[in-house]
């Protein structure tokens, strides 16, 4: 399997060549673009959005961040000309061949956002908190209850209060729901059974929709903990986790390194950059609760559009592009050489 390699920086040659390519794509583009999907996504997509229409005032595009399963969904059905996906193609669901069907060819899906899963908590005067998988999936699937429960308390030296456990899931289709179960489902053993899924797969806990959903949840409740988007935590506390014999915050940089020592995965068309994230690694600095965020495209558009969508979405996996991400949304820009398979599979999209 192809590994992913790390290379977080650009040469000062290559950032400037991607500049130029992208402000080739971008020159008088007019017209409408309409994606859908990651939430997640959101903070990134209206960074892309604006630097975009600011060098294309007639230009408009468009981002319903409705979730990754209703993005895909509105993808497929040919009702947004790209999705953004917090988790890859579903080829056993039957997601990669709708997608031929939709788009008359094999769609392209490139990773163009990454992030961390922050565990969010809401417990006064407990500032610092450690949790291991096993622990997380215990709460995750209602046999861990309170917040003073043995297994949590022998994780940490703070004094931890009774308070009743309320766990937050997506009560959406959630590419983040995908990427965490995934993550339990790799590093929790026994704990956690469920296969992974963009739907919570268990009668447990209470359901909000959307991130802000999750942290409006959160935020109200006593003793709520949940699963969101590191740039989108709204300032409550967030939990290390166990990597190896080591427990971890939430980063960018984190994210990355996760990312950087995953293999793509086997078995998928040549258009599709897929990676299967290795969630049990012990890299030195690696988080592997994160997710890898993907835009789904058609390779071929109506002459009509086909420029803007290209241009668009060379924006968003270009390396200025990915550097505004990283300033609005706190997310890790692609790898180098993730990022340069990113653009060239874009700059491939051809007119219908």
């Amino acid at each position: 399997m192809a590994v992913v390699a790390l290379g977080l920086t650009l040469s000062a040659c290559a950032a400037a060549n991607e500049t130029q390519l992208t402000s080739q794509h971008e020159a008088g583009m007019s017209g409408t673009v309409n994606g859908a999907g990651s939430s997640a996504q959101q903070a990134a997509q209206e960074a892309w959005r604006a630097s975009f229409q600011k060098a294309n005032p007639s230009a408009t595009v468009n981002y319903n961040p409705s979730g990754s399963g209703a993005g895909r969904e509105q993808f497929l059905s040919g009702g947004a000309d790209f999705a953004g996906s917090d988790a890859a193609l579903d080829p056993a669901a039957g997601e990669v061949a709708a997608a031929r069907k939709r788009c008359g060819a094999d769609a392209i899906e490139v990773p163009d956002y990454v992030s961390p899963i922050a565990i969010v908590y809401h417990l006064p005067g407990v500032a610092h908190l450690r949790l291991d998988a096993r622990t997380l999936a215990g709460i995750f699937t209602g046999k861990v209850t309170r917040w003073n429960d043995p297994a949590i308390a022998a994780l940490n030296s703070t004094t931890l209060p009774s308070t009743p456990i309320t766990p937050v899931h997506r009560s959406d289709s959630s590419g983040t729901t995908d990427n965490f179960t995934d993550y339990l489902h790799a590093t929790a053993g026994r704990a956690w059974t469920a296969a992974p899924s963009g739907d919570w797969p268990l009668r447990s806990g209470e359901g909000a929709s959307g991130t802000s959903g999750m942290v409006s949840a959160v935020r109200a409740g006593r003793g709520a903990i949940a699963y969101v988007d590191e740039s989108q935590t709204g300032g409550l506390s967030v939990a290390s986790i166990r990597v190896g014999t080591k427990f971890v915050a939430p980063s960018a940089a984190g994210a990355a390194k996760a990312l950087s020592v995953s293999a793509l995965e086997p078995g998928r068309p040549s258009v599709d950059l897929a990676v299967k994230v290795d969630r049990n690694t012990t890299a030195p600095g690696a988080y592997p609760l994160m997710l890898t965020s993907y835009v789904i495209a058609c390779p071929s558009y109506p002459a009509a559009r086909v420029d803007l969508v290209k241009g668009y979405l060379a924006h968003v996996v270009s390396a200025e592009g990915q550097q505004q991400a990283a300033r609005a949304a706190g997310s890790a820009p692609l790898p180098q050489r993730l990022q340069k398979k990113a653009a060239a599979l874009i700059d491939t999209i051809a007119s219908s």
